[in-house]
């Protein structure tokens, strides 16, 4: 039996293989210490699920429009009015099974055979293959360490051509934490305008942010500019609502529309009582999202001052998400065990055949000079695998 071309050019979800394998080496019995999977080890909070229970018992068990129910979409409305002051109308919000289906959609309907979608690098996974999808060519601008991995408007510039008509962008970032300032965000305002690119913005760690920075819609710049955006967010890192599976966007209505009939070809509407649960989790208590948030801060602060100890470990300081993206280059050309290290993805390698700690290496991001460390495992966790990696790469020569 043949498969079809997009279906041989699309790689499997690096992040999701190191999590698999890190599981069932646990399974087996070994003490493995994952730092691979991006996902809250906290509980959903107990009103959401009672949200979810009564909607269950309520009887919201059936179809619901295509685009998600009239309470979520006004719930998401009022979400982006008090947070960063936009005014959006239902008819523009398009929710979703799952950011990832959200930005599938949002792709899909932006983009075609031919046109080119500027990536920056690192970037997460699934844009990449995402924009195979579509048929569209991916042009990865390769951002800078010094500019904590941010794409300037110099980087901007260079990238775009006549093919042009899609950038992501990706705030706080995944891999690498990084957090767009207002004034980074401006600076890219006018390049979007002349070229009349369209923007996908990536806010789903949106409310995971520290150092008492503050997050910015790039839609909220200017009205223009959000002409141009497609929002995509979720409720899954957030609440803790991965399993959840609800993610949503908001854009322009003539956006909103293309990607509601998209999905209505597709899924059709996401799960009822995850969409009831979503709007207990966006209209209820925030409190529990505060002490995640703390307590994720505080993971931030051990882990990065123990990578920092590491000789030859630089390392940006995240201001957002809950990964670290260490850079390990230093190490390239030295040898552990006779095992010559040529790249990230061979050192986490032998981190995780010898002293059982799975990460996920960077060129699953774009860059094979770094790995990624997720901190949203237990400090317990985080002390014993950062000691396996302090005592192995102390013997790395």
């Amino acid at each position: 039996m043949r498969l079809s071309g997009r279906a041989l050019m699309i790689n499997p979800s690096p992040t999701m293989a190191i999590d698999a394998k890190a599981k069932a080496m646990k399974a087996s019995g070994i003490s493995v210490v994952g730092f691979g999977a991006g996902e809250p080890d906290f509980d959903t909070p107990d009103h959401i699920k009672e949200a979810a229970v009564a909607a269950i018992w309520g009887g919201l068990t059936k179809y619901t429009p295509v685009a998600g129910t009239i309470e979520l979409r006004e719930a998401i409305c009022n979400k982006f009015k008090v947070d960063q002051g936009l005014d959006y109308q239902p008819s523009q919000i398009v929710v979703s099974t799952g950011a990832k289906h959200s930005l599938y959609n949002a792709i899909q309907v932006l983009v075609q055979a031919g046109d080119e979608v500027i990536l920056p690098a690192p970037y997460w996974v699934s844009y990449l293959e995402q924009i195979k999808l579509a048929g569209a060519e991916a042009k990865i601008v390769d951002t800078q360490e010094v500019n904590d991995f941010k794409i300037t408007p110099e980087e901007l510039v260079s990238a775009i051509n006549q093919r042009t008509r899609l950038l992501i962008l990706n705030t706080p970032s995944n891999p690498t934490g990084a957090v767009y300032s207002e004034a980074e965000l401006r600076a890219l305002k006018e390049i979007i305008i002349k070229h009349d690119l369209t923007v996908i913005s990536d806010e789903v760690y949106e409310k995971i942010i520290y150092d008492g920075l503050r997050h910015v819609s790039i839609s909220s710049i200017s009205p223009d500019l959000k002409e141009h955006t497609v929002v995509i967010n979720a409720v899954s890192k957030t609440y803790a609502m991965t399993g959840w599976r609800i993610g949503y966007t908001a854009a322009p209505a003539s956006i909103a529309s293309a990607m509601a009939s998209l999905q209505s070809h597709s899924t059709s509407n996401p799960t009822s009582i995850s969409q009831a649960a979503s709007v207990a989790a966006l209209s209820g208590d925030q409190e529990p999202v505060t002490q995640m948030v703390e307590e994720y801060e505080r993971r931030r602060n051990y882990m990065l001052e123990r990578l920092l100890a590491i000789p030859g470990v630089t390392c940006t300081r995240p201001g957002g998400a809950f990964y670290l993206f260490p850079d390990v280059k230093s190490y390239f050309g030295k040898t552990f065990k006779g095992k010559v290290i040529n790249c990230a993805t061979d050192l986490a390698t032998i981190l995780l055949e010898e002293i059982q700690v799975a990460l996920v290496p960077g060129v699953a991001f774009g860059n094979d000079d770094c790995f990624r460390l997720s901190y949203a495992v237990s400090m317990d966790n985080i002390k014993e695998g950062m000691d396996r990696m302090t005592n192995l790469m102390e013997k790395i020569r």
